[in-house]
């Protein structure tokens, strides 16, 4: 039964130590899918149609067929009845990396004000997602990394990161005014009733679960009039880890080896497994193009860039 060997390579794949969430996923529709028409084993034929029947995008129709392709080519290992689609049979994927929105000192400001306006009886009360917002704006935090903390990983030296995307753990020094932030946040939890020891809980005590964040930013956003409500365009979540990138490095010395000095840094701070990782976060700005210029004028005029 295909289902059964996706759920053996799905076990075999986070037995190696992939976390393998969207995957599982994909893998597990396309069986329910073949299986519908009777099949036992991969077949091109129905690989095709199902990833065209799962999206109109081009690039997501050929991550969906990679997907089972490796699939496949494990099964087929075992069983040459199972076929192995061609490698591009639907084309080559282009990476279109969408621009990231840079938050302005306003924008950031208007979010937080509209967080703390929120309905008080929706499933996260304000004073939670201002924190939380306020800590992802602080420090460029992954959302998956600010979800995971547990009340035990907040120290006074700041926060520890446990085993985040990469499987790198790492300590995150705080402003003074976000561990204040944070201190109090924990102050106010302490005084409900909560069932987990993540730092950030809903309104009915248990840990707070990615899909109602982002619905719930999504609302905030068109709120702040920061995101129009009948399009997917607009600020996102992830973006206040693409401006923190930015503003950190508007903020740096303006010479070739501060500049490298604090790519390095940067890249550590952030969770990156490679400095090349923390380039592709950044974008440029008036003030970062402004110092480009500088730089450029006092190379053509014999100076130090």
């Amino acid at each position: 039964m295909l289902s059964q060997d996706v759920e053996r390579y799905i076990t075999l794949q986070r037995t190696l130590g992939y976390k393998f969430g969207d995957q599982s996923c994909s893998l597990k529709l396309f069986a329910a899918y073949a299986m519908a028409y009777a099949d036992e084993f991969v077949r091109v034929e129905r690989v095709l149609a199902w990833s065209a029947a799962q999206t109109p995008s081009a690039q997501r129709r050929w991550t969906l067929v990679a997907r089972v392709r490796r699939f496949a080519l494990a099964m087929h290992a075992e069983n040459p009845r199972h076929e192995v689609p061609p490698r591009d049979c639907v084309g080559h994927a282009k990476i279109a990396r969408r621009s990231p929105y840079i938050y302005t000192a306003d924008d950031i400001d208007r979010m937080m004000r509209s967080a703390g306006q929120m309905p008080a009886k929706g499933f996260i009360a304000p004073a939670t997602l201002t924190t939380l917002l306020g800590l992802l704006a602080s420090t460029g935090l992954r959302i998956s990394e600010a979800l995971s903390l547990q009340c035990s990983d907040v120290g006074d030296d700041g926060l520890i990161i446990r085993k985040s995307k990469h499987g790198k753990s790492r300590l995150l020094p705080l402003h003074e005014t976000a561990q204040a932030a944070l201190d109090q946040h924990l102050s106010e939890r302490a005084r409900r009733p909560v069932f987990t020891e993540a730092v950030f809980v809903s309104r009915n005590g248990q840990a707070l679960m990615y899909h109602a964040i982002r619905d719930t930013f999504r609302r905030l956003m068109v709120r702040a009039g920061l995101r129009p409500r009948f399009s997917g365009t607009g600020a996102r979540m992830h973006d206040l880890r693409h401006t923190f990138a930015v503003r950190s490095l508007e903020q740096c010395q303006h010479n070739r080896q501060a500049v490298a000095q604090h790519m390095i840094a940067l890249s550590t701070y952030l969770g990156h497994t490679n400095v090349t990782c923390t380039y592709w976060y950044l974008e440029a700005t008036p003030i970062l193009m402004s110092d480009i210029a500088k730089a450029g004028e006092a190379m053509h005029q014999g100076g130090d860039a």
